[in-house]
């Protein structure tokens, strides 16, 4: 027969047990709903400039095409291996926002060996001819379980992982734009080089000519010929002609240094420049199909728009905190005092989650979500702006450099044939060789105008692309190489 001691060290002890094991039953409670606005996109310029030096022997000498050298920027690069960390973090994000919608498993074994002193609970009965100890067991409790919960309805935890989702795809595309960029820096910086280069050439040319016309003012003072300042006037225009040739080789050197930092190479790396990409005209291209081409592909105002999309998915969220959300959350296992003496039970819970009072919290949340919105609206009507801008600056450097060329290729060609005139009046002694410095100094001034106009022209293609949304390619069609 139970006596009273029992039956009451049987209620102690399943008060003690509940109070071990009761919260495990409960199940894990979801964390509590919050909007989460998506992050702000940052740029951060200075990283494209620099990049991860690849592993190349110094002793081998590379061939670079410009089709090579922007392969090995988008490779080694740093912005863009930067980026795509950037770019995992934001998928980690996202992630994180479906992991909210997505059912939660988890276990739990445990074993518990206690001793109870009743009279701590408030447990202090006494009764005529029964003994009641106020001190129960040590006794075992053995528990092994396993925890469910489901998010039924939550209409936050929705639009925030739809915001997030957004967000990691301005993500992909602001990489997919720091693509373009890299794109654009490696093109810039190879067109430099190639511009040193042909200043470099031209020098040198007028080196050697200024070297020949020395030594023929030289060689008719010493003749008796011309006054010895003719020689004089050579000898100085001969070393002002090797002092600019120094000036572009150093900048030549240079401006190769910068080009390797940007794509990878070792500084200590010998390379040379395989294209030369001389001047070919465009024709065809108008404002309007270029800019609505723009707005097509450029990868930065696609990244603008999924940042709106994600910021007003975000205020939907914050909006969505004042609507109920439905749980449900379940546990079953075997408790008893050793696994061999245990019994199954369940827990089955559905749950509703309101806000009741929560002291503005959710205002600051929809005012915050909406000032985010506001930001990315007016960024984006920005970039268009921007991207509008730098169609047609592209195009009027495009036709102003094109303009360039042509004047100035006609100025070399009329200075080259002023020097050869000078250059015949001074070999009859017609006229002192002041012509002929002259002649030099205006054939210099127009060659490098024509080498600089190339350049700018070729740069201008360059900036098109980029402003079009299609660097790489854009490249390819207009300005060609191998």
């Amino acid at each position: 027969m139970l006596t009273p001691r029992h039956l009451l060290l049987v209620v102690c002890s399943l008060l003690t047990v509940s109070a071990q094991v009761g919260p495990l039953q409960s199940g894990p409670q979801p964390a509590p709903r919050r909007s989460t606005p998506p992050p702000a996109p940052t740029t951060q310029t200075n990283l494209f400039q620099g990049s991860v030096p690849s592993e190349e022997s110094p002793a081998t000498q590379l061939s670079l095409s410009l089709q090579d050298a922007i392969q090995r920027g988008l490779h080694y690069n740093l912005g863009l291996l930067v980026g795509d960390q950037s770019t995992r973090s934001a998928r980690a994000a996202e992630l994180r926002a479906r992991a909210a919608l997505l059912p939660n498993f988890s276990g739990r074994i445990g074993d518990t060996y206690e001793q109870v002193n009743l009279a701590a609970f408030g447990f202090n009965f006494k009764f005529p001819g029964v003994n009641i100890p106020s001190i129960v067991g040590p006794f075992n409790v053995f528990d092994a379980r396993a925890y469910f919960s489901q998010s039924v309805v939550d209409f936050t935890a929705i639009h925030n992982r739809r915001s997030a989702t957004e967000a990691a795809r301005a993500a992909d595309l602001t990489q997919r734009d720091a693509r373009d960029i890299v794109v654009q820096l490696v093109a810039s910086a190879y067109l430099q080089v190639i511009a040193d280069g042909a200043l470099v050439d031209d020098a040198q040319s007028q080196v050697n000519q200024a070297q020949t016309l020395y030594q023929r003012a030289l060689d008719l003072k010493n003749a008796g010929l011309t006054p010895a300042i003719d020689a004089l006037r050579a000898q100085v225009e001969l070393q002002s002609e090797q002092t600019r040739l120094r000036s572009f080789q150093n900048d030549q050197a240079k401006d190769m240094l910068g080009l390797a930092r940007l794509i990878g190479i070792p500084l200590e790396q010998n390379f040379v420049l395989v294209d030369k990409l001389p001047y070919t005209p465009t024709t065809g291209l108008t404002v309007e199909a270029s800019l609505d081409r723009a707005l097509k592909n450029r990868a930065d105002y696609q990244a603008a728009a999924a940042q709106v999309r994600a910021a007003e998915l975000s205020k939907r969220a914050a909006i969505s905190e004042r609507l109920p959300a439905a749980d449900v959350n379940a546990d079953y296992g075997a408790i008893g005092s050793s696994p061999w003496s245990s019994h199954g039970t369940f827990t089955l819970t559905g749950s509703v989650r309101f806000s009741i009072f929560d002291s503005g919290r959710i205002r600051a949340d929809i005012e915050q979500a909406d000032a985010a919105l506001q930001q990315r609206k007016a960024e984006q009507a920005d970039l268009r702006q921007r991207i509008d801008q730098e169609v047609r600056n592209a195009l009027l450097d495009l036709q102003t450099a094109a303009d360039q060329v042509a004047v100035a290729g006609s100025s070399v060609e009329l200075a080259r044939q002023t020097l050869i005139q000078a250059q015949d009046r001074f070999g009859a002694g017609v006229a002192d060789n002041i012509e002929v410095v002259q002649a030099q100094t205006a054939l210099v001034n127009a060659s490098q105008t024509f080498i600089t106009s190339v350049y700018a022209h070729n740069l201008a293609k360059v900036a098109l692309s980029r402003s079009l949304g299609v660097a790489d390619q854009g490249i390819r069609e207009l300005l060609g190489g191998k």
